[in-house]
């Protein structure tokens, strides 16, 4: 399940503009700078749009039993914002989680899935289909993390979106684009990825690759995402993180090495597509940290560089 990486989790698939544009093209030398720099566009391009991570306004954690929600300040999950006093109530049950009416009725306007609210079953992000509850330009979802639930609020008028002015580069570099030698792991490995909130979540590695850089010797351990993806994550810290670069850790996306998992091989990883996770917008994501394998001594000073509010 993509839990990290979807930008635009409401109404649609975790396959939106900017989980598109972050799968990188195999580089070749007469394309690869216009490559990255069209990359880098389409990366501002999902971060500013109306679903992206600078439209997240509130992180609230469910606890068992009702849960009311709205800007009334006896609701237990208060909203910011323009939003009704009181929106809803959000039950929850074990795993099932239920959209209920205040006392007085769904406010006007209030819609789920586009249409008109009624109480309802909220599906969360795990499903890859998230249950949207919206309106006017408030707009909230439930996610799944470890064994917790929280709602994930968002506003389209958010003043981290409405105040966005770009991101910071380093330096394009082709020194950064390496082939390493990939190493698969019989049976895949399971890793145990802590995140920036406490939970942790169980993630599949399929094997590691090993480079040299800078005279030392380099492994990564990447992790597959969901069931079907056809892409490696990795998740990055190196010299320059709290320093140039985003202190907790940076992504990064790759291919499939050219033989594929099961088999030795190669895998092109190009480090000028290293990126900031959504933790370096905004303080109501949950982003995961890195394994030990990732933590590196040797500095990637490529890609996106640490973010100025």
């Amino acid at each position: 399940m993509k839990v990290f990486r979807t930008v635009a989790a409401l109404a649609v698939s975790a396959s939106t503009l900017f989980a598109l544009a972050e799968t990188p093209t195999p580089p070749t030398p007469s394309t690869w700078k216009a490559d990255l720099l069209t990359w880098r566009a389409h990366h501002e391009q999902g971060l500013a749009s109306p679903n992206g991570w600078l439209t997240l306004v509130g992180l609230d954690w469910l606890k068992p039993g009702d849960n009311a929600i709205g800007s009334a300040a006896d609701n237990r999950l208060q909203l910011e914002g323009v939003a009704p006093a009181h929106l809803g109530v959000i039950a929850l049950d074990g795993t099932t989680i239920r959209l209920k009416p205040p006392a007085g009725g769904f406010p006007a306007g209030l819609k789920v899935n586009d249409a008109p609210a009624t109480e309802t079953t909220l599906s969360d992000d795990a499903s890859g289909h998230p249950t949207a509850v919206s309106i006017g330009s408030i707009s909230f979802y439930v996610i799944h993390r470890g064994d917790r639930y929280a709602v994930r609020v968002k506003d389209a008028q958010a003043p981290t979106l409405v105040n966005f002015h770009g991101l910071h580069w380093y330096e394009a570099n082709p020194k950064y684009i390496v082939n390493a030698r990939w190493v698969p792991y019989h049976p895949h490995q399971t890793l145990h990825v802590p995140s920036i909130v406490g939970t942790i979540n169980e993630m599949e590695a399929p094997g590691e690759a090993d480079f040299t850089l800078d005279g030392q010797t380099v492994k990564l351990v990447p992790v597959i995402e969901g069931p079907g993806d056809k892409e490696l994550f990795f998740i990055v810290r190196d010299a320059t993180s709290g320093k140039t670069s985003y202190g907790a850790a940076r992504f990064l996306y790759t291919g499939f090495p050219d033989h594929g998992l099961d088999q030795p091989g190669t895998l092109t990883i190009d480090f000028n597509r290293l990126q900031n996770p959504p933790c370096a917008y905004t303080p109501y994501a949950t982003c995961p940290l890195p394994p030990p394998q990732n933590r590196l001594a040797v500095a990637l000073p490529v890609g996106e560089e640490k973010y100025s509010h």
